[in-house]
């Protein structure tokens, strides 16, 4: 079984720093308040960051269109 390359592995363990998250969250209310001419309090942000092994296209995950082997398959 061959290991998965260290970038696909960054790219798939890889989370955003708590800052990040919060300038992501303050600028998408921004550009909803001032483009909807919403209150501030009115809008809600939700944050998912999803696994590249939970994600996929063309019937293969994107962790494997970007190199990682497949999951050993269980029954």
């Amino acid at each position: 079984m061959t290991e998965p390359s260290r970038s696909s592995r960054n790219e798939e363990t890889r989370k955003r720093d708590p800052d990040q998250i919060r300038a992501l969250i303050g600028g998408v209310t921004d550009a909803v308040a001032e483009s909807l001419s919403a209150p501030l309090e009115s809008i809600r942000v939700i944050v998912t960051e999803v696994p590249l092994t939970h994600w996929g296209s063309g019937s293969a995950t994107l962790a494997e269109k970007r190199g990682a082997p497949p999951p050993p398959v269980t029954g």
